[in-house]
């Protein structure tokens, strides 16, 4: 099975920059969208083939996530245990054999303005995978907004105190990762430098100036099931690119 996850950066903008020549060229059977920046009717987002399960913030043009897949979930779920569901950043669909949660993880911002509110947020997603764990083994994919280490970020004593870099943020992707989840990409990849998001300023892309923060995070149970973990960094239309899984269930 392939998943594909991506924080397209506005899917209105994003469909006129052959969004579905993509799409449908890398025939995923899940594909799951961060920061869609929109309400349901403001654009037909049918796609053939595919099921397919919004959430939209309150807010409009913010926020938002959105599933497609070709296979029926048993259940799908908005936001987390019926909190942080106003801006539209959490999707789960369960399916026989786990469960697939795709994140938007809220920025810090500038001066760390919102890291307390992003710290609360991190401490209650982490025991929500955990609790499915439980259950089933987890998928849990998208852009969780922090480079993990050094080699996640180009230049990472510049940015230790920006948001995306801080210590806190760091910290708490440990937590997760070493309370029984893997980070596929880096699991399969050790030393492999490669971003999935550049600043559209200072020609950062062109220079390859980025940061790792979009990422497929699994249970260590499903670790026996991985083909492939990429970053396709040649896919453009956002600020960020597609990350890719394959698994074998």
């Amino acid at each position: 099975m392939r998943f594909i996850s991506f924080n397209v950066n506005g899917l209105r903008a994003i469909k006129q920059k052959n969004f579905d020549e993509f799409f449908y060229g890398i025939d995923a059977d899940f594909f799951c969208i961060q920061e869609t920046k929109m309400q349901e009717g403001q654009l037909d987002i049918t796609m053939n083939g595919y099921y397919s399960y919004m959430n939209s913030a309150i807010k409009k043009g913010y926020s938002g996530t959105l599933i497609y897949t070709k296979h029926k979930p048993i259940n799908v779920y908005y936001g987390m245990n019926g909190e942080y569901n106003d801006e539209g950043r959490i999707i789960t669909l369960e399916y026989e054999k786990y469960f697939l949660v795709t994140c938007y993880v809220p920025n810090s911002q500038e001066e760390l303005k919102r890291l307390d509110y992003r710290m609360e947020f991190e401490d209650k997603m982490r025991e929500y995978l955990k609790s499915l764990d439980k259950i089933k083994p987890v998928i849990y994919c998208g852009d969780l907004n922090v480079a993990h280490q050094m080699i996640d970020i180009k230049n990472p004593y510049a940015n230790e105190r920006n948001a995306g870099y801080t210590i806190e943020e760091r910290t708490k992707l440990s937590l997760l990762l070493n309370e029984g989840f893997i980070d596929t990409f880096r699991f399969i990849h050790p030393t492999m430098i490669k971003y999935s998001w550049w600043s559209y300023r200072f020609s950062s892309r062109m220079k390859n100036i980025g940061w790792r923060i979009d990422y497929f995070i699994i249970s260590n149970s499903l670790m026996k099931n991985v083909v492939n973990a990429d970053i396709l960094t040649d896919v453009m239309g956002s600020d960020h690119c597609p990350v890719l899984l394959e698994l074998d269930i």
